[in-house]
C-alpha cells in the first residue's frame, strides 16, 4: 500500500506563514520509521501495510498538534492487491520506460 499525506499546522507559528518547522518534524517521524517513503514539495509518500502506514501517518500529525490547535491533514491510498513491496519507485519505472518507448 502507498499513502501519500500532507500534514500541517492550520495557523502558523512563523511570522512569515511558513509551516516548514511543523512539516520537518512529520517528515522525521517518516523517515525514522524505517518505511520507505518519499518527500516532495506537496506530499510525503510512504508504502507498507496499512496498519504501519497509519501509525505513522498519526504520530506525524500529533508531532503537528506541537505548533498548533489546528491541523489540516490530506491522505490519498493506492492500495493494489498484488504488488506488496517497491512500488513506490516500480510506479514511476513503468511510466518512464513508457515514456522512453515513445
Amino acid at each position: 500500500m502507498l499513502a501519500a499525506f500532507s500534514v500541517a499546522p492550520s495557523t502558523p507559528a512563523d511570522p512569515t506563514g511558513s509551516v516548514h518547522h511543523a512539516v520537518a518534524r512529520a517528515v522525521k517521524i517518516v523517515r525514522e520509521s524505517g518505511l520507505p517513503n518519499e518527500t516532495t514539495s506537496m506530499f510525503t509518500t510512504i508504502e507498507g501495510e496499512w496498519d504501519q502506514i497509519f501509525a505513522v501517518i498519526k504520530q506525524a500529525t500529533e508531532a503537528v498538534e506541537e505548533f498548533s490547535d489546528r491541523v489540516s491533514l490530506v491522505i490519498k491510498c493506492d492500495i493494489r492487491r498484488g504488488y506488496d513491496a517497491n512500488q513506490l519507485t516500480e510506479k514511476v519505472q513503468r511510466v518512464e520506460d513508457d515514456l522512453a518507448a515513445e
